[in-house]
């Protein structure tokens, strides 16, 4: 096929809540017939791999509604409407964990789930930590324990699935990579 694009016919919003919205697109695929696609939208996030100056990951372990358990992965959050990606990073590393840093890098930018969203998560590392003494709180309906664990105790963490999401993986694999390199 010359192209793989599918053109966008019609657009029925089916719901529009504070974090997505659904829809369902009918779509004229490559070969002229016609389909549906059912999309979440989603204005993307980001995620901070913290490491403390005694080389320990900052995490948090919160309950996951959708999940229905508790799992342990690195702070993270939503960007609001035309916030720039790396100062979401640090207010959701302060909010979460109640740490400022001195540098923040960008890793990596990845859709999560690419098949039926568009969110897209911004990676970032975060090193030179400081703990705020008036750090900025969660938000009311957050409830987080913070821990600081070694790179073993994390990869010990995912065989228990306890360390259980993709961004969270992701940052560990980063971390030893980074470590077989030096």
């Amino acid at each position: 096929m010359s192209t793989l694009e599918e053109k966008t016919l019609k657009t029925e919003h089916i719901f529009s809540g504070r974090i997505i919205q659904v829809q369902v697109d009918e779509v004229e695929l490559p070969n002229g017939k016609t389909s549906t696609r059912e999309l979440v939208k989603h204005p993307g996030a980001v995620a901070v791999i913290a490491i403390t100056e005694d080389n320990k990951l900052v995490m948090v372990e919160q309950y996951r509604k959708p999940l229905e358990k508790v799992i342990v992965e690195i702070p993270a959050g939503k960007l609001e409407k035309g916030e720039e990606p790396a100062l979401c990073a640090r207010r959701e590393l302060e909010e979460e964990t109640g740490y400022d840093c001195k540098s923040l890098e960008l890793v990596s930018s990845f859709y999560t789930s690419p098949g039926f969203a568009d969110e897209i998560i911004h990676v970032y590392v975060a090193k030179g930590l400081t703990k705020k003494e008036d750090a900025a709180g969660l938000d009311e309906d957050e409830f987080v324990n913070v821990l600081e664990i070694t790179l073993d105790e994390a990869l010990e963490l995912i065989k228990e699935q306890r360390i259980f999401d993709a961004k969270t993986i992701f940052g560990v694999q980063y971390l030893q990579i980074a470590q077989l390199k030096e």
